[in-house]
């Protein structure tokens, strides 16, 4: 019997399921990186990203109930890899000027993941005409975005320079 061509809302899912392990494992990370962040904004924004984070998981499940699924995640190894390079920054650069700047790095590769598949995610639910779950997407979207601008104004207004100092 040949394979059921795969559509649409196979890759939808599949992706939907990949950025909610990824979420699931930045909410393990960002603890420990405001644990050990210098920098009080610093910490401010990963603490304010993790509750962030904890709404991103329930639209993420809302969505998983609108097409009908449950809320399973699949390992990501983009996420994981990138969580393992932040790991290895704050074991190597720990108690040193330059880890804030290798936490801010690490954040930002982790916000550029994240608003690559969820400007992904959102296009493909306009495809299939899932306007509530657009909705949802675009709402994570754009607070992800946000989170990324202020990472980097933290960077650019202290972190990078003590860093140098």
């Amino acid at each position: 019997m040949a394979q059921k061509e795969k559509d649409l809302n196979e890759l939808f899912l599949d992706t939907l399921k990949d950025i909610y392990y990824a979420e699931k494992q930045i909410l393990r990370a960002l603890p420990k990186m405001a644990k050990v962040a210098n920098s009080e904004e610093l910490k401010k924004a990963f603490e304010k990203h993790h509750d962030e984070t904890e709404e991103h998981v329930e639209r993420l499940e809302q969505v998983f109930e609108l097409i009908g699924k449950p809320a399973r995640g699949k390992r990501c190894e983009a996420i994981d890899g990138i969580i393992d390079e932040g790991k290895e920054v704050m074991e190597e650069y720990a108690n040193t000027p330059a880890l804030d700047a290798g936490l801010l790095a690490a954040a930002q590769a982790v916000e550029h993941y994240e608003i690559s598949r969820y400007g992904t995610l959102k296009s493909w639910a306009a495809k299939l005409e899932m306007k509530d779950a657009v909705k949802l997407l675009d709402q994570t979207l754009s607070e992800e975005k946000k989170t990324d601008e202020l990472l980097t104004k933290v960077a650019e207004k202290a972190v990078n320079y003590q860093a140098a100092a």
